[in-house]
């Protein structure tokens, strides 16, 4: 329990730990991840609903109605029902997506994977991406998960997240360290 606590924190984390616990207890973690995924896509995608969970403007039973009827739209458990009962109850549904995030997290290190964070500035092919994979592992020792991303500001090349390490290797850096350079030559 305490190595949880240690892996997130503040209180998306604590709400992250407390579902995942009890997703652990009743052997449904696999279906609360997809239910998390779903409403992680359902976020992304969904300016309204953003502004259901976030905005301070709806009262605590408008936001439980509406999020009761999104689960129920979005056919999730029960036990993702409830949980967002109880931050809906608790005023805390404006940390549903780094909560999401906190679970993730607590997903990963349960399993041994690392997640990896990439930013290209095209979309990676299942190639490039498997490639990318094999080689992270070999460099971190432990299964990675990517998280890939597309910034066309990059220009080319890509950065890469594990951890707290980061590695730019984009065109964009390397254009701005030169210029960096060059302001000093002269």
């Amino acid at each position: 329990m305490t190595s949880h606590k240690a892996i997130v924190s503040g209180i998306s984390g604590r709400y992250a730990v407390a579902l995942f616990e009890l997703a652990l207890e009743s052997k449904a973690l696999e279906a609360v991840e997809s239910d998390l995924s779903t409403l992680k896509a359902m976020l992304d995608e969904s300016a309204d609903l953003r502004d259901l969970v976030s905005s301070p403007l709806y009262s605590r039973d408008q936001q439980t109605a509406a999020i009761e009827a999104v689960a129920k739209a979005a056919k999730l458990g029960d036990l993702t029902v409830k949980f967002l009962g109880v931050l809906a109850a608790n005023r805390r549904l404006g940390a549903l997506g780094s909560t999401i995030a906190a679970f993730e997290k607590l997903i990963a290190h349960h399993r041994g994977e690392v997640r990896a964070s990439v930013v290209s500035a095209r979309k990676l092919t299942k190639t490039q991406l498997g490639n990318l994979e094999k080689k992270l592992k070999l460099a971190v020792g432990q299964d990675i998960l990517i998280d890939a991303s597309v910034d066309e500001s990059l220009l080319g090349g890509l950065t890469v997240k594990v951890g707290s390490r980061l590695i730019d290797d984009s065109l964009k850096t390397k254009l701005d360290n030169l210029a960096i350079a060059m302001k000093g030559v002269q």
